[in-house]
């Protein structure tokens, strides 16, 4: 199957410079994400990890 594959894009010129794109792509993406994550306050991370905790308590006020 993949030689089909294989043979379909050799035919496409410049196909080549999708996958360094799509590498690029990602390895940026993780890059700023594991930067954001090392550079956010505290307080929002603990703001933030607490809003299951909130919506389960609010969900049982509302069914009381």
């Amino acid at each position: 199957m993949l030689k089909f594959i294989k043979g379909n894009l050799e035919n496409i010129d410049g196909v080549a410079i999708y996958p360094i794109i799509s590498l690029l792509i990602f390895f940026i993406f993780f890059v700023v994400l594991f930067w954001w994550v090392f550079t956010a306050k505290k307080e929002h991370i603990t703001e933030v990890s607490n809003i299951p905790l909130e919506l389960d308590k609010n969900q049982k006020e509302l069914n009381l």
